[in-house]
């Protein structure tokens, strides 16, 4: 099968021959409909992240199961599926305390270590090992991954554009709904109006916030983000952040989402919340990156500086949920999908994204016959 892999950070995005051996037990192979082309992606070819190599690439997908591998209860062939990108183990601690989300088995054996829960990688390249991307890979026609990893959802949901409930979808809803818990009538103001940041406007709006300001230095990401539930916008290549934000609510925001993760966007967060407000950091820094803040002031405006992983959430739960979202008319996500493409397309769509005027794009495979 076909697969966008990745080597070096000197190297191109290079679709491919891949070979792919059958599930093992616990594990599912889904036909892959759509991958959305995240900025998570662009990091890692960055070589911000340590991944090893080569890796295929998508951490944001949705498909077709195609065969199930022993002791798989709950999925069967031709479920519609969408693939989380922490499969949890349901045994470790933060597992049984209901923290999916943070399973430890996911982040210390799939996420940094390229392969599923057995310790080795279904993917191989001319016989040598290639490695699975966040126990995902959905840059590819095919892929193998833990059963819990794929979460069923209804079929009369197109494929394509639920695949973007994958990572967008509940990394920026879920960061509003389940991280933050915003109150009606809160105020907000989101750092950053890409994909995960238009979501997170959307989360505030079902949150019923009152003010909900939209902060980007792209003009036309700021007119969706007043479109998709913003009620004020600022350009920050045209104003100074901290102070039009301070000009729009002189007392201090509840809650400012950092949707970038540049050290300076994380620092104007946290400068720009209230008396007991949260800064809450959605968008992924450089390993090893530090942002400064004054203890003292957070203490004594019992402020908090929130981190939230994936939208804090539970994706067998909270996926089914956001796709009845969409359909009935809550969440919009055709809104955020800029451009359709054929996988072999995968550098190219990468490339756009490092460019900045594009939201998601969709990297789509053709499963009609299953």
């Amino acid at each position: 099968m076909r697969a966008a892999v990745w080597r070096t950070a000197d190297q191109p995005v290079v679709v491919m021959d891949v070979d792919l051996a059958p599930p093992k037990a616990g594990e599912v192979e889904v036909a892959i409909a759509a991958a959305g082309v995240c900025h998570s992606d662009l990091h890692l070819v960055r070589g911000a992240w340590p991944v090893p190599t080569p890796v295929i690439l998508g951490h944001e997908g949705s498909g077709i199961v195609t065969a199930v591998g022993a002791g798989v209860t709950g999925l069967a062939e031709g479920d519609h599926v969408v693939l989380s990108w922490v499969p949890s183990c349901g045994e470790c601690r933060q597992c049984r305390r209901g923290r999916t989300s943070q399973c430890q088995t996911a982040a210390t054996v799939t996420a940094p270590g390229g392969v599923l829960f057995d310790g080795t990688s279904r993917f191989s390249i001319g016989g040598e090992p290639a490695y699975h991307y966040c126990a995902v890979s959905s840059f590819a026609e095919r892929v193998v991954v833990p059963a819990s990893g794929a979460i069923r959802v209804r079929k009369d949901a197109p494929l394509d554009v639920i695949a973007l409930v994958g990572c967008a979808v509940p990394t920026g809803v879920g960061a509003v709904l389940n991280t933050a818990r915003v109150e009606a009538g809160a105020t907000v103001a989101v750092i950053g109006c890409g994909g995960v940041g238009l979501c997170v406007i959307q989360g505030a709006r079902l949150a019923g916030a009152s003010r909900i300001i939209a902060v980007d230095i792209v003009g036309s990401k700021l007119d969706m983000a007043l479109r998709l539930g913003a009620t004020d916008s600022v350009n920050g290549s045209e104003v100074p952040v901290l102070e039009a934000l301070a000009d729009a609510v002189p007392e201090g925001l509840d809650y400012v989402f950092d949707a970038i993760g540049k050290i300076e966007t994380t620092q104007q967060a946290i400068r720009a919340i209230g008396p007991a407000g949260a800064a809450v950091i959605v968008g992924l820094p450089p390993t090893g990156k530090t942002a400064t803040f004054e203890p003292l002031a957070i203490a004594e405006a019992n402020q908090r500086i929130l981190g939230s992983n994936y939208g804090s959430t539970n994706a067998a739960v909270d996926f089914p949920r956001l796709v009845d979202l969409y359909m009935d008319g809550s969440l919009d996500l055709d809104a955020l999908v800029t451009a359709r493409r054929p996988l072999e397309e995968a550098r190219e769509a990468l490339e756009n994204l490092a460019g900045g005027q594009v939201l998601r794009q969709l990297l789509v495979n053709d499963v009609s016959g299953l």
